[in-house]
């Protein structure tokens, strides 16, 4: 015959498994947002346009803000920041003209969305 658990020890077992879910589910997509900021620089560097090469190489992430359940990364370019815009979306020459933009940024943020996405879905269902 089974043991009867009684009603409180249940509730108490319930949540201490929750809480242990939770800590790990946050852990495994604190550590996918990291990897996945890190990938993002690695394809900026890569694809960014070059002149000199400082602007490519000055791809960077931080992460600004980490807590139990919560992380957030900045993806910026520490060497050439003013230029990301520029060489984004293009801009006017200075005796006329425009100078067409190269988009670089965008493709790869849409890119880290999905793959950080489909990592956060891994880490939910238990395969991380």
């Amino acid at each position: 015959m089974a043991r009867k658990i009684p009603l409180q020890e249940l509730e108490i077992a319930i949540v201490k498994e929750l809480a242990e879910y939770s800590d790990e589910v946050a852990e495994g997509i604190k550590r996918e947002v990291k990897s996945v900021a890190k990938e993002a620089v690695r394809t900026l560097k890569s694809t960014s346009p070059r002149d000199t090469g400082k602007y490519a190489q000055g791809w960077a992430s931080k992460v600004e803000y980490e807590s139990a359940e919560d992380i957030r990364v900045r993806i910026y370019n520490r060497k050439k920041p003013q230029l990301t815009h520029l060489l984004e979306n293009g801009h006017a020459k200075v005796n006329g003209g425009r100078v067409d933009g190269r988009p670089h940024i965008g493709p790869v943020e849409q890119q880290i969305k999905e793959k950080l996405q489909s990592g956060v879905k891994v880490v939910v269902k238990g395969g991380a």
